[in-house]
């Protein structure tokens, strides 16, 4: 009897310690094991470098091709050369931007962004990349038309250079209700307004899957309804902007199908911001549950 209690006993712990890993993590987990493995190819993996920002870009890179990215979205053309040593895009370009509150929507900034974007525009094409992340910026009391308005007016400044070099203005979409108060992008059908408004095929949205999940929700219906509009795509958890596994309630494998299913090209990147102690090993997870 005692060595049968026994015995009930290590099955018993051994079962919650099974059932208190999530299924996705445990997949990534057995299927990590390996030393290289193939990625399904369906999407274009990438990671934002803030959400890493205390390792080297060194090293991230270095890490990066051994989980299988393809790119590193939001650095800069002073470290462009990192990626390009080891073979990484640069997925979403940044540096122009003056920051998420001084953006597009307010005038004043006009002559700031132009002379930024327009030295940027070029300095995207001549690095040979495509995408260069922009902002509306707060609203500051402004209404919608008046922001669709003056984001017009600025951009349209920039567009035919972009064009012409074959570069997309990118405007992230990002809540207005947790991390970015009074910010005036903050719901899909805001941007998708603006993109028909400007009426270039130069400009198009980052749909953050966390922001617009806390700010409107609805993400795959969203997805499905916009997709024409949107050429690129960031993750995270919610809520907390953490890991992307079962613990939070996205499910991110049925948002990457329904992104495959509308013939999206673009890149994924994972901008959650790690809580592990091995904050890689949260990078590999979650690539691997995008990887549908």
């Amino acid at each position: 009897m005692s060595s049968r209690r026994e015995a009930i006993k290590n099955i018993a712990v051994g079962a919650v310690g099974i059932t208190s890993i999530p299924s996705f993590a445990l997949a990534a987990k057995t299927s990590s094991s390996t030393k290289k493995e193939m990625l399904k190819g369906n999407i274009n993996h990438s990671v934002c470098r803030w959400t890493y920002g205390s390792m080297p870009l060194e090293d991230l890179c270095i890490a990066a091709k051994k989980i299988g990215l393809k790119a590193i979205d939001l650095v800069g053309p002073k470290e462009w050369h990192i990626l390009q040593k080891h073979g990484l895009y640069s997925s979403m370009c940044n540096g122009a931007e003056i920051n998420l509150t001084d953006g597009w929507a307010d005038k004043k900034y006009h002559t700031q962004l132009i002379k930024n974007y327009t030295e940027h525009i070029n300095l995207v094409a001549n690095a040979g990349y495509k995408n260069l992340i922009c902002f509306s910026g707060s609203r500051r009391g402004m209404n919608d038309e008046t922001g669709w308005n003056n984001c017009i007016e600025g951009l349209k400044q920039i567009m035919p250079l972009a064009e012409k070099k074959g570069v997309t203005i990118v405007m992230e979409l990002l809540n207005s209700k947790v991390d970015h108060k009074d910010y005036m992008c903050d719901k899909t059908p805001w941007g998708v307004e603006l993109c028909k408004r400007l009426g270039s095929s130069n400009f198009k949205l980052l749909y953050d899957i966390y922001h617009m999940q806390i700010d409107e929700g609805d993400v795959i219906a969203t997805i499905q309804k916009y997709h024409e509009h949107i050429t690129h795509y960031h993750t995270a958890g919610v809520p907390g902007r953490h890991e992307i596994e079962e613990i939070q309630e996205l499910n991110y494998p049925a948002i990457m199908k329904a992104i495959i299913a509308t013939g999206f090209k673009g890149y994924v990147a994972q901008e959650f911001i790690p809580t592990r102690e091995d904050k890689l090993a949260s990078l590999n997870i979650a690539v691997k549950i995008c990887d549908v």
